[in-house]
């Protein structure tokens, strides 16, 4: 699967001459983002029309190149050589290119969050940002590796969570949903414990192997002790990362995390996406059984909580309607 950040195309010392990058297909990554990752080697004045576009992205196919030009206050060359420069012919193949990408359902391209943001600009910015990451994660998700994890989750012995840190936490909610499919299973984000737990497995145990950067040393000694004991290891990962490659199989979420510090980290989204999926496929994949056990499983929650009808909340607690 290719990552969404690879840039095709060589760079020469002036962008209008040579392509930035090539032009992708659409679906396979957003053409704003490889705008904003071209940003740089543009000339001042292409640059400009590189910001207009980002900000006015859905107002564009409207626009002639003259109107265009007009709008950034930049002659119609520039803009021109700003096509040019991103690898297409002219005008018309970038405007096309762009409403294809468009409708291809990745659209935002964030921006920092500033401390004088209204709460609209928050909800914006922080949503747009989420949104594009999940995006991104649907369009690039490799569906063979998916067949194959899923097969192994609902064929397994037990099933065991690994992360650390921010990962660990999505290996917590990992284990919360897993645990009613009827396959035994834990969660460890402390990395000497799961590097004790990994030595304990057999054959027919899956450890899923949570990592943004997979690069994380504790965790790769884990994956490594669990292969080495005969388990089969699921990553969720970066493509081309060490746990990726050590992997049985590598279930790869190419989210970059976001460089504003104000912001959280948009990668933790993506991999609890790519849980649920994984869960609703296991779910699947062991059959009409199961559905008996998941409504005990509904029915036992909701007998804990208070009936509509019959309660409200008022300062000091639930009580009845008639007020006892």
């Amino acid at each position: 699967m290719a990552d969404f950040n690879d840039v095709q195309g060589t760079f020469s010392n002036d962008p209008a001459n040579s392509p930035v990058s090539a032009p992708t297909e659409p679906g396979t990554a957003s053409l704003l983002a490889q705008i904003e990752a071209a940003r740089e080697r543009l000339s001042k004045a292409e640059q400009r029309v590189a910001d207009y576009v980002l900000s006015h992205a859905d107002d564009i196919m409207n626009l002639s190149i003259a109107a265009l030009a007009g709008a950034v206050g930049v002659s119609q060359p520039t803009v021109a050589r700003f096509c040019l420069a991103l690898g297409f012919t002219g005008f018309k193949e970038f405007k096309l290119r762009l409403v294809q990408s468009l409708a291809g359902g990745v659209p935002f391209v964030h921006r920092d969050v500033g401390a004088g943001d209204p709460a609209s600009a928050l909800v914006a910015k922080v949503l747009d940002r989420t949104i594009a990451a999940l995006m991104r994660v649907r369009n690039e998700l490799d569906a063979v590796a998916l067949d194959q994890a899923i097969h192994l989750l609902a064929n397994a012995r037990s099933i065991e969570f690994y992360g650390a840190g921010n990962s660990g936490i999505i290996a917590a909610d990992a284990q919360h949903k897993f645990f009613r499919l009827g396959v035994p299973t834990v969660a460890y984000a402390d990395p000497h414990i799961h590097g004790m737990a990994a030595t304990f497995l057999q054959p027919g145990d899956v450890v899923v192997a949570i990592s943004n950067t997979g690069r994380t040393r504790d965790l790769l000694r884990s994956v490594e002790s669990a292969l080495q004991a005969g388990a089969s290891v699921v990553a969720i990962t970066a493509s081309g990362s060490p746990l990726a490659k050590l992997s049985t199989v590598a279930l790869c979420a190419d989210v970059e995390e976001d460089p504003d510090v104000y912001s959280p980290m948009t990668s933790r989204i993506a991999h609890l996406a790519i849980i649920d999926v994984l869960a609703v496929g296991v779910a699947l994949s062991r059959g009409p059984g199961l559905l008996a056990r998941l409504e005990k499983a509904k029915q036992s929650l909701r007998e804990r909580r208070v009936p509509r009808h019959k309660a409200k909340v008022t300062g000091t607690g639930v009580t009845r309607r008639d007020g006892h």
